[in-house]
C-alpha cells in the first residue's frame, strides 16, 4: 500500500499538478458550477492593447436584464466567486465576474496560473489603481452593450473588490447601484461626490478593520446628499459570503450570508 501512495504521489508530481497552477479548495463552489443549468462563458475584452478575461452567467430569462459586475477578492477570480455569478443569474441579472489579474500572472496568464493563494494576494496588491479602474470601466461598456441586457449596470465587490466597487461608483456616474461587502469607502468628500447611484453596503459585526470605518462614510455620505445604507450583521467575520457557505460554517456566518442573500435579492429587484 505504502508503494501505491508513493507511485501515485510521484505521478502527481510529474504531472506538475501539485506545483503549477494555483487551485484554492474550493471543490462546493465549482459542483454548483458544473451543476448549474444556466449558460456560463469565458469572454475576452479588449482595450487599449489590454486583454481582459471575464466569466459571464445568463439568467433564464424572457426578457432583457440588467447586468451586475462581480469584483472578486484579493485571492483573485477564484471557484467562489464564479458561483456568485452563477447565484445571481439564478436571481434574474447578468453576472459578469471579470478577473483583474489578466495578464498579471507568470507568463502573462491569470488567477488559475499562479502557484499560490499568496502570490495571488500579493500581484493584486502591486495593481495599479488607474489599471483597476480602466478594466472596470472596459467590462462595464461591454455589459452595456450586451444584447441579453437592458443596458442597466450595477457593480458589487468583496473584500478588496468591495473597496473597488465604492471606488467605481466614484469614476462610472451611470451605474444603477454599488453592492458594497466589507469593503472600505474613499476617504475623501471629494470623490464620493462624485458619486450619483445609491451604495449597499454589508459588513460583518466581528470585522472592525473594516466596520469600523463605516460611521465615518455614512456621515460623509449624508452631508453629500448620497445614498449609503449600510447594514451590519452581528457576530460575522470579515467574508462572511464566502465562508457562510463554505462547508462548516459558523452559525453567525451561515445566518449573515443567508440575511444578506435575502437583502441583496430584493434589492436586484429594484434595478
Amino acid at each position: 500500500m505504502r508503494g501505491q501512495r508513493l507511485a501515485r504521489l510521484m505521478t502527481f508530481v510529474a504531472l506538475g499538478l501539485g506545483t503549477t497552477a494555483y487551485h484554492p479548495a474550493q471543490d462546493w463552489a465549482r459542483r454548483r458550477l458544473e451543476a448549474s443549468p444556466r449558460h456560463q462563458e469565458w469572454v475576452s475584452i479588449t482595450y487599449d492593447r489590454r486583454t481582459v478575461h471575464a466569466f459571464v452567467v445568463y439568467p433564464e430569462a424572457k426578457t432583457k436584464t440588467p447586468a451586475v459586475i462581480v469584483i472578486h477578492e484579493n485571492r483573485g477570480l477564484t471557484d467562489w466567486v464564479r458561483s456568485v455569478a452563477d447565484q445571481l443569474a439564478e436571481a434574474g441579472v447578468i453576472a459578469i465576474a471579470p478577473d483583474l489579474l489578466s495578464g498579471m500572472a507568470p507568463g502573462g496568464g491569470r488567477t488559475s496560473d499562479f502557484s499560490s493563494e499568496d502570490a495571488a494576494r500579493e500581484a493584486i496588491s502591486k495593481l495599479p489603481p488607474e489599471q483597476v479602474m480602466a478594466d472596470l470601466n472596459a467590462v462595464a461598456d461591454y455589459a452595456a452593450r450586451l444584447p441579453a441586457g437592458n443596458g442597466k449596470v450595477a457593480v458589487a465587490g468583496f473584500c478588496w473588490g468591495g473597496s473597488q466597487a465604492f471606488r467605481f461608483a466614484t469614476h462610472r456616474p451611470n451605474l444603477a447601484a454599488a453592492f458594497v461587502f466589507y469593503g472600505t469607502g474613499p476617504r475623501d468628500a471629494e470623490s464620493l461626490a462624485r458619486i450619483r447611484c445609491p451604495v449597499y453596503g454589508f459588513y460583518g459585526g466581528n470585522d472592525a478593520r473594516v466596520t469600523a470605518t463605516v460611521p465615518e462614510t455614512a456621515d460623509v455620505m449624508k452631508r453629500l446628499g448620497k445614498t449609503f445604507e449600510p447594514i451590519t450583521y452581528e457576530g460575522a467575520g470579515h467574508g462572511f459570503m464566502r465562508t457562510g457557505e463554505e462547508p462548516h460554517p459558523t452559525e453567525a456566518n451561515r445566518k449573515a450570508r443567508e440575511q444578506a442573500w435575502a437583502r441583496w435579492k430584493e434589492l436586484l429587484k429594484k434595478l
